[in-house]
């Protein structure tokens, strides 16, 4: 299978990618720091592409994106893992502006452009990771919320417009809980999942082909309290 990954240096991307390599599958995987990009590809030369680029810079990731699919034309798959967010009870801008840029401006850009290339081949299989932290507001990280909101629904629009095109791009939206990466900020967190058990209950939903899915599974059960519950009771929480 020919993979692309998206934010491949860290966190759950890494784990994502450390589960396929094992797999022989081609992987071109992409990331902002080129020295963590190329001791990953020392660990499987032979079935590693890399390539650097901040998807906050909008040019840098073309061609970055341009340059894979010329290494790889066709595609089978494309996680899509780029995130970032901070805690921010002080609404300092400085904060909200990458969360912005990054999970919002640069996401959509390489969203699109993945979408793109599979209408063009006629095939493809979609996936971003978002989070069970787009269901509801957040106070103490409100850039993070409502970009990862924002993603949920944007995958769900792409997943209706694959339908509406005869269902041969299949889009997948991973909607991980707290993960033990540097992601995972604040007190009082819970359910903190090591990263090793979170790829591979990802990859087993993106085998299954899934439409979303929350990860690990007992975050579906606190998803759909959170989602029906009444704000009156919401807000004390």
């Amino acid at each position: 299978m020919n993979i692309i990954i998206i934010g491949a240096t860290s966190g759950i991307g890494k784990a994502i990618y450390e589960f396929y390599a094992t797999k022989d599958n081609l992987i071109a995987i992409v990331g902002r720091r080129t020295h963590l990009l190329e001791k990953l590809r020392q660990n499987n030369p032979s079935h590693t592409i890399t390539a650097t680029a901040d998807i906050t810079d909008l040019s840098e990731t073309e061609k970055s994106l341009d340059y894979l699919c010329r290494e790889i034309p066709q595609i089978d798959l494309a996680i899509v893992c780029s995130g970032t967010g901070d805690i921010n009870k002080s609404l300092d801008y400085s904060k909200e502006r990458p969360t912005i840029e990054t999970n919002i401006t640069g996401w959509t850009f390489v969203v699109d452009q993945l979408y793109r290339k599979f209408e063009k081949q006629g095939y493809g299989h979609l996936v971003a990771i978002s989070s069970v932290g787009g269901l509801r507001g957040e106070p103490n990280a409100p850039a993070y919320s409502a970009s990862k909101a924002y993603q949920i629904n944007y995958m769900e629009s792409l997943r209706k417009k694959a339908f509406k095109n005869g269902g041969q791009i299949i889009v997948t939206d991973i909607r991980p809980g707290l993960a033990d990466t540097a992601m995972a900020k604040g007190e009082g967190l819970f359910w903190v999942m090591p990263v090793e058990k979170v790829a591979r209950q990802i990859c087993k939903a993106i085998s299954r082909q899934k439409s979303k899915a929350y990860i690990t599974r007992r975050w579906h059960l606190l998803a759909i309290i959170i989602k029906n519950m009444p704000f009156a009771w919401y807000k004390r929480i």
